[in-house]
Parts: C-alpha cells; structure tokens; sequence
C-alpha cells in the first residue's frame, strides 16, 4: 500500500517531468521505426522481386538484430556521442529485420494468379505493384510495423545510459534511491502502457487492412 501511495505522490509531484519523458520516448521509438520503414518496404519489394538477393540481405539483417543493444549503442555512441540520435539510429537498425521480413513475406505472398491476370490485363510492373502487390501485403507489413515498434519502445528504455532520456531515466532514478520502487515503477507503468496501446493500435490497423477484413465488408456492407 505505502508503495502504491508513494506512486501516485511521485505522479502528483512530478506530472509535467512523467509526461515529457514519455512524450520524448515515444519520438525516439516512433523515429526509429519510421525511418526504417522509409529503407525497409522498398528493399523488401525489391529482394522480392529479385530473390538472389534475398538470402544476402536478410543474413545482413538477422546478425544485426544479435548484436545486444547496449553493445550497439556503445559502438554507435562512438561515432555519433550521445543522445537522442544515437538511440533512433540503433531503433533504425533493429526494426529493419522485422519490417524487411514482413514486406519481402507480403509480395511473396501475393496470389501468383492474381499478378498474371493483371499482366493480362496489360498492367505495368509498377502498376501492379501500387495497385495490386502492396495493397494485398500492406496488412503483413504492418503486422512488422507492429513488432518493430513495440521492440522500439523496450530499447528505448536503455537510451538512458548514454543520456538520450526517455522513461528509462525515471527508472535508473529509482534504482539510485534508498527506497525507489515507487520511482521505478513510475517510469516502468508508462512504458508498458506505450507498448501495449502501441500493439493494440497496430492490431486494430492490422486487421484492418487484411483482405479478408475488406472482403468481409464488401460482402456485408453496414
């Protein structure tokens, strides 16, 4: 009970430092993804497309997401310093793994039947990507896009200790206290928060965006 009472006096205390930290966690994680969204999605299509390059490719990626996270910060806190930037570049090449899998899975995917009708039809190789490949594999990339940004938000947390802030500062405050379970868990609640409505808006979108959500609507129109 004491601690629970000391949790809600931290917020009450600190509500403007609580809301900033996770404002600023949020930007370096949603950054991360985003940027290696902008490099992952044309890559995927592109080693869908020509699969020798696949295996290379996808090796490249699957060794940097071994490499453990304090390591890789430490290694890229060597060439950019500190702060933020150095943690979005490291969310940057770890949701590439994930979001490249997913693009490169979705094409793949694509009913093969499909594609030929619309070369049939006379339809160019881009058309069929904008028009046909990607709208039937966005809800599988997404489904990446997810993964990727709730695995963003866990390493964000660890950005503290080359001085990105974030919720992992409020964290390593409770472990430098006497008694700082309450401060502990006052930045640990909101990270889970963020994770959790992060999979959740995700999901929604996910499932969304699944031909089989839209068919549904299409043969049940409200």
């Amino acid at each position: 009970m004491d601690t629970i009472q000391d949790l809600i006096l931290y917020y009450s205390q600190n509500s403007g430092y609580v809301w900033t930290e996770f404002y600023r966690h949020f930007l370096m994680s949603a950054y991360g993804v985003f940027f290696a969204a902008l490099v992952a999605i044309p890559l995927g299509v592109l080693i869908a497309r020509y699969s020798r390059l696949s295996g290379v490719v996808l090796t490249i990626t699957n060794v940097i997401q071994t490499i453990p996270a304090l390591a890789m910060l430490a290694v890229l806190m060597l060439v950019l310093g500190l702060g933020a930037n150095t943690v979005v570049l490291a969310l940057f090449l770890y949701s590439l793994l994930p979001i490249l899998r997913n693009t490169y899975t979705g094409i793949k995917n694509v009913d093969r039947a499909l594609v030929e009708s619309g070369r049939a039809m006379g339809m160019t190789r881009w058309q069929l990507l904008y028009m046909l490949e990607l709208p039937l594999a966005l809800s599988v990339i997404t489904a990446g896009l997810r993964t990727a940004l709730v695995f963003a938000i866990g390493i964000t947390t660890i950005g503290t200790f080359i001085g990105a802030g974030g919720l992992g500062d409020i964290v390593i405050r409770g472990t430098n206290a006497t008694d700082g379970t309450a401060i502990i868990l006052a930045g640990a609640i909101p990270t889970a928060l963020m994770a959790i409505l992060a999979d959740v808006l995700m999901g929604w979108i996910e499932r969304t965006l699944s031909p089989s959500s839209k068919q549904q609507k299409q043969t049940n129109p409200v």
